[in-house]
């Protein structure tokens, strides 16, 4: 039960987690194939931002999004990670248990 649960919760975190740095991804390469690489004060794009190599102009409001979708995505699939790690730790010490135990000759007591 304990297994199933830590299994769930790593998902819950490694999924989210990666559609988030998928979309930051390709929001980033939307920005960078779309948005002008000189400052526009008419249209509030004055905050800059570089993507590979190239500095673009944002509007605060998507630099924050761009930042949003990184730092939430990072997280929650650092999480995911973490738990994906004590989940593959708990089914290792299972498995050498339930090998340990098939090992032995039936009836031999130790």
């Amino acid at each position: 039960m304990q297994i199933a649960v830590l299994r769930f919760f790593a998902l819950v975190f490694l999924l989210p987690g990666l559609a988030g740095l998928v979309a930051n991804a390709s929001l980033s390469t939307h920005y960078f194939d779309t948005l002008p690489r000189t400052p526009v004060p008419a249209e509030s794009r004055t905050v800059p931002r570089t993507l590979n190599g190239e500095v673009i102009y944002l509007t605060a409001a998507e630099d924050e999004q761009l930042d949003s979708l990184r730092y939430y995505g990072l997280r929650a699939f650092g999480v995911g990670m973490v738990l994906g790690l004590f989940y593959l730790g708990l089914m290792a010490t299972h498995l050498e248990r339930w090998h340990s135990t098939e090992d032995q000759p039936a009836g031999a007591d130790d």
